[in-house]
């Protein structure tokens, strides 16, 4: 399984290649789409991110589906969770941001959100 996971991200990282990429402006920050650092969310289901995390600061379901949301004075992280056949809904994607609305690595946040006290 890990093989497969290595080759996957070979692959797509490969593929990259082949297409030309638009040059940054001036002055924009890139942030790499990267999930290094996010073992600890992916996956998770809610009872797994409560742990890790505390309470949610927002918790809003849409059909099956289920936004966590996570806010320190650092960052705030969103945790979408999407249910596979009958299994419970779990993390497939983490977005994260500073509480202005700017750009943060998701690990990063992850790692501040982790570190929180319990008493906000």
């Amino acid at each position: 399984m890990k093989r497969f996971v290595t080759a996957l991200v070979l692959a797509g990282g490969l593929a990259g290649c082949a297409v030309p990429a638009a040059r940054p402006s001036v002055g924009t920050a890139v942030i790499p789409f990267t999930s290094v650092g996010l073992e600890r969310v992916l996956g998770q289901d809610a009872a797994g991110l409560v742990r890790l995390f505390g309470q949610p600061d927002a918790d809003i379901r849409e059909g099956s589906a289920r936004k966590l949301q996570f806010e320190s004075g650092i960052c705030v992280l969103d945790a979408y969770l999407y249910p596979k056949g009958s299994d419970a809904p779990r993390v497939t994607y983490v977005d994260a941001r500073e509480p202005d609305g700017s750009t943060i690595d998701r690990a990063s946040c992850v790692a501040a959100l982790t570190r929180r006290d319990g008493g906000r």
